[in-house]
């Protein structure tokens, strides 16, 4: 099998949108619960509705599923609860004969305690793999080797009592870290990718891409100067540290240009995950020069902090750090509350969804969007005794965990589940979700699904708002105001007011742009003063030049 042609427009990626499934929630074909391959292949047209490019499957591979599925026991092979590898070759012909490509999950940091690498690396301090983890003898009053700690909760050390050693885990106790300074992990990491590649896989998604290497002297890290709440709660002392020896290491260079170089042997792409204390500066080291990843994302957008200023922020430091880099921006993923409710309250309305959906898709770089914001819907509120997420439970109540934004798609509000299963779902379907149903809002031509549909096959007509360049004008909060633009086109203007109050402001430059009125959203310009409604946005068209 194998990828879709690039050679017509080998910057195809830069002008593509993203979609990501979570495989668990998407639908379950076999009544046992849990989404699997045959439900995303099932609701492939569904996807390509979207008008989306990219579908991002978050890992499917052989898992005890004890991090659902991020802790990896085969990187080679389907976990039964979720199909075969022949289910996951139709997926990938379905997807490629709708025009969609398929972007899997690479989770290389650490594997899985049950994977066959562990369970021999920790047999001996000698055996062929005794060095393929990041092993560590105990200080000599028998503590761990430094204070580094894990993301998930307490130290990020676990005693082995086989080889009276400690291990090193990023994350959960059950996913040990892999030792990155051995060639031989590397290879290892890129031989199965290449596995995927071979099965037409169009894209690689790097999962934790900054936790590949250590610090090889195991130096403690230093308090952190201002405590870090974009990657974790306040609640977690993990934000406390500088993460400067236990991740982020210049080594990670050479590894990622090895990536990239056998990516393009197949023309595939890739966005990393991008969560360190200067996430930024490290999206821009790790994008730059085109021959490490073709994009990154950080958690940046998906905090609680909803405001012009912020927004403007991210994108504004990014083109500065960097000239040739390329960012992804995302405002909902897996891990994070959803948009609907982080940005929105406890009451949001659909159209704050409207708007930020066109907000996001007129900045500069490639969109990610989530399963379900298409709808969108609010953060579920999953009860402690259904929860499901092992970081979650660590931190209740302060920290629910990410199980709020994983619930079942619901697709009907007829059906049992939300026609999700015909089983018992592996988390609880939101009753607040029913009447915002796929099959719902598809019979609603004002509904949020039937508007992301209209602006995103808009945009596409817009080349300003898929690789123009990008400049932000100063205007009043709650107002972002921007202008994108592509040599030798007219200019295109866009203001958002992200309130749900009416904005009113002057922006003379509007005075001599023709409004665009397809994108679907409300807002008046005249005679130099806009006029925003709630979560109201404005477009218009200006030649080039004018108005700077």
């Amino acid at each position: 099998m194998t990828q879709i042609s690039t050679t017509d427009n080998p910057n195809w990626w830069k002008e593509a949108i993203i979609y990501q499934v979570y495989p668990r929630s998407y639908l379950d074909t076999n009544g046992d619960g849990v989404g699997d391959l045959a439900g995303i292949t099932d609701k492939l047209d569904y996807i390509a509705s979207l008008g989306v490019d990219i579908v991002w499957l978050s890992p499917f591979f052989k898992s005890p599923m004890k991090d659902f599925g991020y802790d990896i026991a085969d990187y080679c092979d389907v976990d039964p609860l979720f199909g075969t590898l022949a289910d996951f070759d139709k997926l990938v012909a379905r997807a490629h004969s709708l025009g969609l490509r398929i972007m899997i999950d690479q989770v290389m940091s650490h594997t899985a305690d049950t994977h066959p690498w562990f369970v021999e690396s920790r047999k001996s301090r000698d055996n062929p793999k005794s060095d393929w983890y990041v092993w560590a003898d105990p200080l000599p009053d028998g503590c761990p080797p430094n204070n580094w700690l894990s993301v998930f909760g307490g130290s990020a050390w676990q005693w082995d009592t086989r080889r009276k050693q400690y291990y090193m885990h990023n994350f959960l106790v059950s996913q040990p870290q892999l030792n990155f300074h051995n060639p031989e992990v590397q290879q290892a990491h890129l031989d199965a990718q290449r596995f995927w590649l071979e099965r037409g896989v169009d894209g690689v998604r790097m999962d934790a891409c900054v936790f590949h290497f250590h610090d090889r002297q195991l130096r403690s890290n230093p308090p952190a100067l201002v405590r870090d709440t974009s990657t974790v709660t306040d609640v977690n002392p993990y934000g406390m540290q500088a993460h400067i020896h236990d991740k982020t290491q210049p080594e990670n260079i050479a590894f990622l240009q090895r990536v990239r170089a056998q990516l393009n042997e197949f023309g595939a792409v890739s966005i990393g995950e991008v969560s360190s204390d200067d996430a930024l500066a490290q999206m821009a080291e790790y994008t730059e020069g085109g021959d490490k990843l073709h994009m990154a994302y950080s958690f940046n957008l998906l905090t609680p902090e909803f405001t012009a200023s912020h927004i403007r922020k991210q994108v504004e430091d990014f083109k500065e750090r960097v000239k040739d880099g390329w960012a992804s921006w995302s405002v909902g993923n897996h891990d994070a509350i959803r948009v609907m409710t982080r940005w929105g309250g406890q009451n949001p309305t659909p159209a704050l969804g409207k708007l930020v959906l066109a907000m996001q898709l007129s900045l500069k770089g490639t969109p990610c969007l989530y399963q379900g914001d298409e709808l969108a819907l609010p953060e579920a509120d999953v009860p402690f005794e259904l929860l499901q997420d092992p970081y979650g439970i660590t931190f209740w109540p302060e920290f629910k965990g990410r199980d709020g934004c994983r619930t079942p798609m619901p697709w009907t509000s007829e059906a049992p589940n939300a026609g999700f299963t015909t089983g018992t779902p592996w988390l609880p379907v939101a009753g607040p979700h029913l009447a915002s149903s796929v099959e719902r809002q598809d019979q609603d031509p004002d509904s949020m699904l039937n508007f992301q549909r209209r602006f995103i096959a808009w945009r596409k007509t817009m080349p300003q708002l898929t690789r123009g360049e990008i400049a932000f004008f100063d205007a009043p909060e709650p107002v972002l105001a921007l202008r994108r633009e592509v040599d030798g086109m007219d200019s295109v203007l866009a203001a958002f007011n992200l309130s749900d109050r009416e904005v009113r402001f002057d922006w003379p430059d509007s005075a001599a742009a023709q409004q665009l009125d397809a994108h679907g959203l409300p807002g008046q310009a005249a005679g130099g003063r806009l006029t925003l409604p709630p979560y109201g946005a404005w477009f218009g068209s200006i030649a080039a030049g004018a108005g700077k």
